[in-house]
């Protein structure tokens, strides 16, 4: 059946991935079953996406009653999951309003746009560029691609679209450099992910903070791969002691369904009048629900402060690691958000820990990546460090 399903996606989908030859077909919690009925552990959550593991009752049971109520009927109508959702959202955040989409593309698609409006609303015109980091990854459209700071990802999309400028991140002078006039906003995510589990330096996001506030520039934090608890709190932002004035959210909030959401302040908000943005499925009432029980499970659960537990035990272990190969040259991370980078390509390593029944990945070539479900278990983390213990 394997091969079967493999020949045949092969002839029908895009080639923009490169998979291994397996087909996964099942998941409960922190374990996925291919087609042939092996089970790997997963440390990967579909890219920090299923913060609760897979098929968790309660989230299916949300989505499946409301399935049965009401799909669709677009925002043209209020809906009472959308709204009960966006009361959440702003009740345990910075912000006063959000704008429903379906993915973090369009999360920061909408964050964009609102950061240029606003400034567009209050007649300065010449405000339109905006400041991102190198090494950030920001989505796949033609706004958020252009805002991406690694050229990889542009390549053979030139003319990629003008008014965004790169720095290199944890860099303040480099950043102040950048801060003409004409520059509306500064986006920036809290901790790189796919750069290569990039942390910022001590009081860096306060400065920035601050040059911002000095210069009436509006600060946007990138929170898709961060959010939902990812990093040991509810949002990055918290571990800094400071606020942005747009946040965009996506991956982890419907725990595996289609779902972003850009958040923002009132006075900012008020740029997005009637017909300025919109998305037909932006925040449906089936997705919303289930967005809502993930929400109310990973807090009701305390599962943010096993998460925080959890990711300093993984580190340390992956350190002991580090300790006894040459191979192994920093390890980092936040919560469960860790990198542990290598002296050599870790393509190889990823297809050795997939063969014994574990699934990461690797990003900038030589990092391996560990983002599980929020839910892994210690047993789980130390049978993993013996993987790849004998691997390297």
């Amino acid at each position: 059946m394997n091969k079967d399903i493999i020949k045949k996606s092969d002839k029908a989908i895009t080639a923009t991935y490169t998979r291994p030859s397996i087909v996964i077909e099942k998941g409960q919690g922190c374990t996925l079953w291919d087609t042939e009925g092996r089970a790997y552990t997963d440390f990967l959550a579909g890219i920090a996406v299923c913060n609760l593991g897979h098929a968790h009752p309660e989230i299916a049971k949300a989505l499946c009653n409301q399935a049965h109520t009401l799909f669709h009927v677009s925002n043209l109508y209020y809906t009472i999951p959308q709204t009960e959702l966006a009361s959440w959202l702003t009740e345990h955040s910075f912000a006063d309003r959000v704008f429903f989409c379906n993915s973090g593309a369009e999360a920061n698609e909408a964050a964009i746009k609102i950061a240029r409006r606003y400034f567009y609303e209050k007649g300065e015109f010449h405000r339109y560029r905006i400041v991102t980091a190198e090494k950030s990854f920001h989505g796949r459209t033609m706004a958020t691609l252009s805002a991406t700071g690694q050229d990889k990802i542009k390549k053979g999309f030139s003319p990629i679209l003008e008014g965004f400028d790169y720095v290199p991140f944890n860099n303040i002078e480099a950043l102040k450099n950048a801060m003409e006039p004409s520059v509306c906003a500064v986006m920036l995510e809290p901790v790189q992910g796919e750069g290569g589990v990039i942390l910022p330096d001590p009081e860096y996001l306060e400065t920035v903070r601050r040059m911002c506030d000095e210069t009436g520039t509006l600060l946007i934090f990138d929170e898709i791969q961060t959010g939902i608890g990812r990093t040991g709190k509810l949002f990055a932002y918290e571990h800094f002691n400071i606020e942005p004035d747009i946040m965009t959210l996506a991956k982890a909030l419907g725990n595996g369904l289609p779902i972003g959401a850009m958040l923002t302040r009132e006075y900012i908000a008020q740029a997005f009048t009637p017909g300025a943005h919109a998305s037909t499925f932006g925040g449906t009432p089936v997705i919303t629900a289930a967005a809502l029980k993930t929400l109310e499970v990973l807090t009701r659960e305390n599962i943010i402060d096993y998460c925080r537990e959890t990711g300093v035990y993984f580190k340390e272990k992956l350190m002991e690691l580090k300790s006894r190969h040459e191979s192994v040259v920093d390890v980092r991370g936040i919560g469960l958000l860790i990198g542990m980078e290598l002296n050599m390509e870790g393509a190889q390593i990823v297809l050795e820990c997939m063969k014994k029944g574990f699934l990461i990945n690797c990003i900038q070539g030589n990092i391996l990546r560990f983002a599980p479900p929020l839910i892994i278990k210690k047993e789980d983390i130390d049978a993993l460090i013996n993987c790849l213990d004998e691997i390297l």
